[in-house]
């Protein structure tokens, strides 16, 4: 496929003001739906942290597809691969980081004899 304007090429062109507008406000209204959440403990800990997670990964994948034009044409082929290649990677890094903090966390706070009490309230 050949374009007279490189800036008509399927890899150089940007998000439309459109797409900029409806990016931001999806944006807004996921991070306001999840700061009301917060804000009134509205629901269990770890209910919120999916339901948060839920949000945040939705975000993610407007501002991806929106603002980024990521899909599987074939002009993009190469940028879809390499974010399917760091999805991964990613969620591994983060995983492993949670784990290795709470771990770290059980195995180095000293429970004294008069916190007997609060034993339940570490987990």
């Amino acid at each position: 496929m050949s374009h007279d304007d490189p800036l008509r090429h399927p890899e150089v062109q940007v998000a439309s003001g459109r797409g900029y507008l409806l990016t931001f406000l999806i944006s807004t209204l996921l991070m306001g739906v999840s700061l009301l959440l917060v804000a009134n403990h509205a629901m269990a800990p770890f209910g919120l942290m999916l339901v948060l997670s839920l949000c945040a990964g939705l975000a993610v994948i407007v501002q991806i597809y929106f603002l980024m034009h990521m899909d599987l044409s074939e002009a993009h082929i190469w940028n879809t691969v390499a974010l399917v290649l760091t999805i991964p990677l990613f969620i591994l890094a983060i995983g492993l980081t949670a784990w290795m903090f709470s771990t770290l966390y059980e195995r180095t706070m000293v429970m004294l004899p008069t916190m007997h009490g609060m034993a339940g309230m570490v987990h």
